[in-house]
């Protein structure tokens, strides 16, 4: 699934194949409690978690990964460290199967991204 069509996000991980919806749906859950303040929304085929109508987060079942967007520039700059090693794009960070999903690392970017404001790319 690259773009899904669902309105929602329930509809967007009820689309999942089994081996990921377990997974998405714990990140899901942890964006929720990690993001206060935030709006969760479906912006171009994902879910996206918005701060005053400008998203920061986002993530995706993609064919050949997940995708976690983190789409504030300092708080990647600021992990720079903790990134390394890992698949990254721009503002995506890569998770070939969900059992590589790095949940302490992504919570922490989530704690970060909550705790104050910051560009956007």
């Amino acid at each position: 699934m690259v773009q899904s069509q669902a309105e929602d996000v329930d509809g967007y991980l009820a689309e999942l194949p089994a081996e990921r919806k377990e997974s998405l749906t714990r990140l899901r859950d942890l964006c929720r409690s990690e993001l206060r303040g935030f709006t969760e929304v479906m912006a171009y085929g994902m879910p996206a978690y918005e701060r005053d109508g400008i998203g920061e987060i986002a993530f995706a079942s993609q064919k050949q990964y997940i995708s976690f967007y983190l789409l504030r520039t300092d708080v990647r700059d600021a992990f720079a460290d903790r990134l390394a090693g890992h698949d990254m794009g721009k503002s995506c960070l890569r998770f070939r199967r969900p059992e590589e999903i790095d949940f302490a690392l992504l919570r922490d970017l989530l704690r970060a991204t909550a705790d104050g404001r910051g560009t956007v790319c």
